[in-house]
């Protein structure tokens, strides 16, 4: 019994793997403010184009700079904006979100569990891993999109998120690498 889990999970390791590796991801773009940190940051966006919310890897255009803040001098920061409020989530295993529009500019870090996001009208999807890369910003809001997207956690453990909206609404500057999630060499690992 335990090799024919062992073989199930193989098999599905084996087919999330392929699935990943079909993606047709750019070569990682350069960003070392130095040799250890970044200069820019890249994260996947849940936008909007005519209506229909889309999935883009965004670079945002603030750089990281060293910093002098007591207690993180000489580490890289970069500034998000500023920001509404904050809540911190706890998501249960399986939860489905079902189908919603952001309700604000906001960005989420998923520091623990697993986010499926796809869309309505696409067979477009994104899995967010909570972690380094966990950071997305959700921008279809209802006066962009008509439908939103469709939000999953599919893990076994409980998923813990930030939300963080921004003032005002307000989209960070950024610049649209490609349509489609933002791919691990993309990011910053």
């Amino acid at each position: 019994m335990s090799f024919l889990f062992f073989l199930c999970v193989s098999q599905l390791l084996s087919l999330l793997s392929a699935r990943s590796t079909s993606l047709s991801c750019p070569p990682a773009p350069p960003h070392t403010l130095n040799a250890t940190f970044p200069q820019t940051l890249n994260l996947t966006a849940i936008s909007a184009t005519n209506g229909a919310s889309t999935l883009e890897c965004w670079q945002l255009t603030n750089h990281f700079a060293v910093s002098t803040t007591p207690g993180q001098a000489g580490s890289a920061a970069l500034s998000l904006g500023n920001a509404n409020s904050a809540s911190y989530t706890v998501l249960p295993p399986g939860f489905n979100g079902g189908m919603h529009r952001a309700p604000a500019v906001q960005y989420v870090l998923f520091f623990a569990g697993l986010a499926h996001i796809t869309l309505p009208n696409s067979t477009a999807e994104a899995w967010v891993h909570g972690g380094r890369n966990g950071l997305i910003i959700a921008a279809d809001t209802a006066a962009v999109s008509t439908l939103g997207h469709i939000t999953t956690y599919p893990s076994e453990e409980q998923t813990l998120g930030l939300v963080v909206p921004t003032a005002g609404g307000e989209v960070p500057p950024h610049v649209v690498l490609h349509e489609g999630p933002c791919c691990t060499s993309e990011m910053l690992i």
